[in-house]
């Protein structure tokens, strides 16, 4: 085993397995429901029209199922933070993991900044004489302080705050059924908005695929319970748990949710394009939903829980950030002080610095227009794709690998169904969606369109290609040379009681 396996193997032990299988389910949950549901679902609709938003979100979510189930193998043969840059140096290159690690970690860092200033605009419904600034500034610092605390505390901040979208997704589900049939908020509306003017599929097939596109965003963050894997009380019981039953939980709750906005709004309503435009909390295909129903304060209510999404994302960003961080200084690919754990084993440093990142890109949206803050944002907006690419190329790479080394699949805790087809499926339409970002741009020969779209992708290869450069770590891991060990028991204490959550 070499150096950066030990280190890797070191990193599982050094971390505090704390979170429980509770906290996996609901932060693979959280990870995937925010404003990508509660605000561009309307969009999706009024792009697409209910039935091509429908398909597009069903596409893309069977394409995460492979994904997961991918990661879901790796994972629980070797749960260690930082897993996305650990399986890729492990089973493809060190450089390929390089570029991984750093991509990701950079991603969700700018994602933050992005939910700060979110979080600022949101709180303007409330407090509207108050600058953004200040706001973005005290949710940095409580974001901060919940992930300094402990991995227990981070797991228990976003178990509550995914459950509280949760919920209300439940309470919109029912309510909307309730409308759909007539039994509140007037008339049926029976299938008269998925009958009127192009409906149920608008502009055609390229509508459908821009759609998949945001789907595609909306989704990111399931993979973020591949990162707490490393901090799992029993990841070999918990990884698979979570994967199967979240991955549907998921799919139902977006199904779902766009079919009763699609029974109940027409694609043509202007509120559903506006909300994601703007940002406009009144006019959330929620906010519409509920206030038909007759709830009083609506918006209120639906701009608390967008503020809890919010504060989720930025919260589960801080937290995978700060541990990819932490295994990139445990492989030698960041400077060691990143390594430093507190008396409760969290990684202050890289979190501190993680989190200073994230407010400096914040104050570039108070400069210049936002024009650094675009391109920042831009960079990091292919992050997502990649790495699900690069989970299903590790998955294929360790699959072959085990088996040519002479292993036998009943030694895996978790065997992915559908393999081959599974990463294969995954690579081939996330190849597509890359590719098809912002293809428009591209008919159109919009030059700086297609720079600010796309310009993540050439740094990602950049970093890549220069790492392979200078350290001679380029080259594909010959199969029979990858080291496909796992974590073995005692590495971890699996308080193996049935049933225990």
């Amino acid at each position: 085993m070499s150096k950066t396996e030990h280190a890797h193997n070191d990193a599982a032990d050094n971390l505090n397995r704390s979170l429980h299988a509770r906290h996996m389910r609901m932060i693979a949950i959280g990870g995937a429901i925010g404003t990508g549901l509660f605000l561009a679902s309307g969009a999706t609709i009024s792009q697409a029209g209910p039935g091509g938003a429908l398909l597009a979100y069903a596409l893309i979510g069977f394409v995460v199922l492979m994904v997961m189930q991918s990661l879901g193998e790796m994972s629980t043969h070797l749960p260690v933070a930082g897993s996305f840059e650990v399986y890729a140096s492990r089973y493809v290159s060190p450089s390929f993991g390089f570029a991984t690690g750093w991509n990701y970690w950079f991603n969700w860092a700018i994602t933050l900044a992005a939910e700060l200033v979110a979080a600022g605009l949101v709180m303007r419904f409330w407090f509207p004489d108050v600058p953004g600034w200040i706001w973005a500034a005290v949710f940095l610092a409580l974001l901060t302080t919940i992930n300094a605390l402990s991995a227990r505390a981070f797991g228990e901040s976003e178990f509550w705050f995914a459950l509280i979208k949760v919920a209300t997704v439940i309470v919109f589900l029912v309510l909307g059924v309730l409308m759909i049939i007539g039994v509140i908020g007037g008339p049926s509306p029976g299938f008269h908005n998925w009958t009127t003017g192009e409906a149920p599929f608008v502009g055609g097939p390229w509508s459908t695929i821009a759609v998949f596109m945001v789907a595609g965003f909306s989704f990111q963050g399931t993979e973020l319970v591949g990162v707490a894997a490393g901090e799992s009380e029993n990841p070999r019981r918990d990884m698979p748990r979570a994967i199967r039953g979240v991955f549907w939980r998921i799919m139902i709750f977006y199904i779902a949710a766009i079919a009763v906005i699609g029974f109940l709004l027409p694609y043509t309503d202007p509120n559903l394009l506006a909300a994601a435009n703007n940002e406009d909390i009144t006019a959330s295909p929620f906010t519409l939903v509920f206030d038909r129903a007759g709830i009083a304060l609506a918006a209120g209510v639906m701009n608390a829980v967008i503020l809890t999404a919010i504060l989720s994302a930025g919260n589960s960003g801080l937290y995978s950030s700060t541990r990819m961080l932490y295994a990139l200084a445990e492989s030698g690919r960041a400077p060691k002080i990143f390594t430093w754990l507190s008396k409760r084993r969290v990684p202050v440093p890289a979190l501190l610095t993680t989190a200073a990142i994230g407010g400096f890109a914040f104050t570039t949206h108070l400069m210049g227009e936002g024009q650094a803050y675009t391109w920042l944002l831009n960079i990091s907006a292919l992050c997502g794709f990649t790495v699900w690419a690069g989970i299903s190329w590790s998955h294929l790479r360790f699959r072959r690998a085990f088996i040519k080394q002479g292993h036998d699949l009943s030694e895996l805790p978790y065997k992915a169904p559908l393999y081959p087809f599974g990463p294969i499926i995954g690579l081939s339409v996330i190849f597509v969606v890359i590719i098809g970002q912002n293809f428009e741009a591209i008919q159109n020969g919009n030059l700086g369109a297609v720079l600010s779209s796309y310009i993540g992708l050439p740094i990602f290869l950049a970093v890549w290609g220069i790492h392979a450069l200078v350290t001679k770590q380029g080259r594909l891991i010959p199969l029979d040379e990858v080291d496909v060990s796992g974590l073995k028991p005692g590495e971890y204490d699996p308080r193996q009681e049935a049933g225990k959550d």
